[in-house]
């Protein structure tokens, strides 16, 4: 499998989510209240800070379950839309966000983790946490049925040659290894942190042709594709999914790197 370039150092890609905030909030996948509640129990209160909150699609359950949530977000207009959701959002990158001296019993981060750089996330969050207080950063990683998943691919290769998005279908857990795998040996090289661990919530999400077909532009980069192109690329995955009657059903894995910071540990 070819190696994945660090996505955070792709920055035109990783601030490109905000060009249409109210489709991704619409469209993207939620995560399972298992994972969610996991997460409050091994945190020591329910002060939280969002890596990343976007929209607020990972913060909702984690405030609707009473957790106090504050959000840092690099791109102003998701920002914006957060906030307009009831949230409280800073603007920044991560790695250059001023805490003013406030710390957090939990620190998550939903599909945003790969856009921070590693080391220098996982160094920054444990000097915000407090003692027994947990990182869990966390991807829903979708598998298509895998007829369905080779036609998808085919027409990304017949349209968008060249792009990740064109490689053959294969195992999607195995491709996000790379970032479990530096995430955890980031989160290991810090004696702040106990063990790091990895959680799993299995989930499945029905779609219908026109449901999954409003997501993708919501996917990174693709809003930085050409019009033409990404119509083009809209009408192959439509025709794929009448193929097989019109919907499939996406098996998700939420996967959850995670530790806690030592008690012990100035």
């Amino acid at each position: 499998m070819p190696t994945i370039p660090p996505p955070h150092q792709a920055r035109e890609v990783a601030e490109s989510f905000g060009a249409d905030p109210e489709r991704y909030d619409r469209t993207r996948p939620r995560y399972p209240r298992g994972l969610v509640d996991a997460v409050i129990a091994g945190s020591p209160g329910g002060d939280l800070l969002d890596v990343g909150i976007g929209t607020g699609v990972s913060a909702r359950p984690f405030q609707a379950a009473g957790c106090r949530v504050l959000g840092v977000e690099v791109d102003p207009r998701m920002a914006d839309f957060a906030r307009q959701q009831g949230f409280e959002v800073e603007v920044a990158r991560f790695e250059d966000w001023d805490p003013a001296g406030r710390s957090f019993d939990a620190i998550i981060a939903g599909m945003t983790w790969h856009w921070i750089d590693p080391a220098l996330g996982a160094k920054k969050a444990a000097g915000l946490l407090r003692p027994e207080g947990r990182l869990a950063v966390f991807w829903n990683v979708g598998q298509a049925p895998p007829p369905l998943a080779r036609a998808f691919s085919e027409v990304y290769q017949r349209v968008l040659p060249g792009t990740p998005f064109a490689r053959a279908p294969g195992d999607p857990l195995a491709a996000y290894e790379q970032f479990f795998k530096r995430t955890a040996d980031e989160i290991r090289r810090l004696s702040a942190f106990d063990e790091p661990q990895r959680w799993q919530f299995d989930w499945e999400q029905v779609y219908t042709r026109d449901q999954w077909l409003e997501q993708v532009p919501s996917f990174g980069g693709h809003s930085q594709f050409a019009p033409t192109k990404l119509d083009q690329l809209l009408a192959g995955l439509a025709a794929a999914i009448d193929a097989i009657g019109g919907s499939f059903t996406m098996r998700y894995a939420a996967v959850a790197v995670t530790a806690s910071r030592r008690s012990d540990q100035p």
